[in-house]
């Protein structure tokens, strides 16, 4: 028996593959996409006549990727007794309509997992019964081909997937999500429109090198940014930089799946995520929903892992080691797709049906030791930031029956006199006020992030034909948890390098040192009463876990473990901006994902409020301008108001001891 449930029945018998490469699968409209086929060969290397369940994924990434789609999807589940299909999206690779890719924002995307499941499914070969399979993007494929309802769809694992493209993935409290920027570079430099164009190529390139002086010289404008060498790319970035409120390109259905969980195929899923992902909140959710909603099984995993960590089969994620326990990697991430799909597409007995709906990880409980520093810290898109060493939170799994966990209580902690957090209700009034200097944001010190990727130059001697250009791609921010301290080597920051809650711009409340354990498992809301001299600003939220000092980190350390945003003229909602009137007190609330955390006995718990918390986060440049279009800056002075009147405080679901 293995830690999550019996082996898949035939685990051991790994078996000859064959390839076709570029079949060209007709759409509904005549384009055809370009895929290939990997299925059980004979001994003398034919393919196996059949008839096999089918595997699908549909990726922006190139489908003859060894690291994300050949080894891990083609190779393994062919192996294992299945036919897969890989198939570039359309405009993307091998596939034609070239210049009508859109990102994550292509109208027919959901048109085009249908017709190729359903053209999968009519082949000889195949058993007519298909599951799918994607991570980031291609979770987002396989979200919108399961809302078109193909019958020949039967199961899915949905991994790290956005649901609303206005919720962290392209913005968040309406804010634009910066992340989206260098990863606009990742699908240009390899955009299929400028393959001989090597004036464009070297625009991208140009791009991708210079990645943080283009996030320095915001705002952007369109043609004179490098991605205009992509016009379609360029034009999207817009999309996402612009438009805050809800519109009709925000209401298309790859972009909106939130609304339309009726209509999803009620199919067997898994859903997996980590808390460090920026995904967790619509993962997690999605779980809950379809849940409720559908009579077929379905399944949480989330571990204390960033958009990368459960694949790469790390320990550690941003500079914080959790323990064995949380290294999955390909080898136990396959090991139970694989147990999911032989249930669901072969009828074998695996015993998923049997495994708890919920697997959480609840971080913390190490010994707050801090290893050796030096190495990088790397994933799959290569090596990345220095490192300080690694500290030892560790945690444990837990099974569950459900999510969101009922026995957690929903525990306000005000914010009061004297930078203190308390479960008090004492009638105490205060406020504090911090002047916004978008001139000098708060940076982002780790956080829930996709990779912030830039290019690296080819090193002297190095082919380009055995170094590819997403070989040279390394993140220059710590998609994960890490101590809060400005460093030299850390981007945005600058001398005197200060502990952020040294910062002027950032105000903290936090609790005494706990008397006992807290664990902390679900949603957070942060609720604040707020006033500004400015027309519009922006209130960020950041949780903190506190390490008391010790040997190992003399000045304590202070770890993030959930951050989240709100832009002020967004306070009401989506559907409008409404700027401020200066002075006057409103009420806010900032929606934080869920995390689960045990605050050890002796650590605190804290909240940091600023208005900035860049570069995961465009700058409030604080003048009510029109978004991204802003002639100006100022600097604003913000307040935040507590007391009986204005009870601003953090909403924790504390469980039961």
């Amino acid at each position: 028996m293995s830690k999550w449930g019996p082996l898949p029945a035939d685990t051991s018998r790994v078996g000859r593959v064959t390839i076709s490469r570029n079949v060209m699968i007709p759409m509904r409209d005549g384009v055809r996409l370009a895929t290939d086929i990997y299925r059980p060969a004979l001994d003398n290397g034919d393919p196996a006549p059949g008839p096999f369940p089918v595997i699908l994924t549909r990726t922006s990434y190139d489908k003859s990727n060894p690291v994300m789609q050949v080894e891990p999807v083609g190779q393994f589940f062919a192996a294992h007794g299945y036919a897969v299909a890989i198939q570039d999206l359309r405009g993307r690779g091998q596939s034609e309509d070239v210049g009508n890719y859109h990102h994550v924002a292509n109208p027919a995307e959901g048109d085009d997992g249908y017709d190729t499941v359903e053209w999968l499914a009519a082949q000889p070969w195949s058993t007519g019964m298909v599951g799918m399979v994607g991570t980031s993007h291609s979770a987002v494929c396989t979200n919108a081909a399961a809302l078109k309802s193909p019958p020949s769809l039967k199961a899915a694992w949905v991994d790290s997937a956005p649901t609303s493209g206005m919720d962290w993935q392209c913005r968040r409290g309406g804010a634009m999500a910066m992340q989206m920027f260098p990863a606009l570079f990742v699908h240009a430099h390899d955009a299929p429109e400028i393959r001989d164009d090597p004036a464009a190529q070297a625009r991208i390139e140009w791009g991708g090198r210079h990645m943080r002086n283009q996030l320095l010289s915001m705002p952007f404008k369109p043609g004179q940014t490098a991605l205009a060498a992509v016009p379609n790319l360029e034009a999207i970035l817009f999309h996402y930089y612009y438009e805050g409120a809800q519109n009709d390109f925000w209401a298309m259905e790859t972009l909106e799946n939130k609304t339309r969980w009726d209509q999803f195929a009620d199919i067997p899923c898994v859903f997996s995520t980590g808390w460090y992902d920026l995904f967790t909140e619509e993962a997690t959710q999605q779980f809950a929903e379809l849940a409720r909603r559908k009579s077929s099984p379905m399944r949480l995993v989330v571990g204390p892992w960033n958009h990368t960590a459960m694949r790469n089969g790390s320990t550690f994620v941003g500079e914080v080691d959790f323990g064995k326990a949380a290294a999955w990697g390909y080898p136990v991430y396959n090991r139970e797709r694989l147990r999911w799909f032989d249930r669901w597409l072969r009828d074998i007995d695996t015993g998923v049906e049997a495994d708890p709906p919920v697997r959480i990880f609840v971080m913390g409980g190490g010994d707050g030791t801090v290893s050796a520093p030096g190495g990088k810290v790397s994933g799959l898109f290569g090596a990345g930031l220095e490192t300080r060493g690694y500290l030892n939170h560790g945690g444990v799994w837990r099974e569950e029956a459900e999510w969101p966990l009922s026995r957690a209580t929903p525990t306000p902690f005000y914010l009061r006199p004297g930078a203190r957090l308390s479960t008090d209700t004492s009638a105490e009034t205060g406020s504090v006020t911090w002047e916004h200097d978008p001139d000098h944001p708060v940076p982002t010190l780790g956080a829930s992030v996709a990779p912030f990727l830039e290019f690296q130059p080819l090193p002297r001697g190095i082919s380009a034909d055995y170094l590819s250009t997403r070989g040279r791609m390394t993140t220059f921010v710590h998609d994960g948890p890490m101590h809060q301290r400005e460093r030299p080597d850390l981007f945005a920051c600058r001398e005197p390098y200060p502990m952020l809650s040294e910062r002027p711009d950032v105000v903290v409340f936090e609790t005494e040192p706990l008397a006992e354990a807290i664990e902390v498992s679900g949603q957070v809301r942060v609720k604040l009463w707020i006033s500004s001299d400015a027309l519009d600003t922006d209130f960020t939220a950041r949780l903190i876990d506190v390490y008391p000092p010790s040997e190992a980190v003399p000045e304590g350390y202070h770890m993030n473990i959930l951050d989240s945003i709100l832009r002020a003229r967004f306070r009401n909602g989506f559907e409008r901006e409404e700027l401020m009137e200066p002075g006057t007190i409103y009420p806010i609330t900032i929606v934080l994902p869920p995390t689960s955390n045990l605050f050890a006995k002796g650590h605190r718990i804290r909240l940091d409020i600023a208005s900035s918390n860049f570069p995961q986060f465009d700058v409030n440049p604080n003048t009510g301008e029109p978004l991204g279009r802003e002639t100006h800056r100022k600097k604003a002075l913000n307040t935040v108001h507590f007391g009986p009147a204005t009870p601003s405080h953090i909403l924790l679901p504390v469980m039961p001891r």
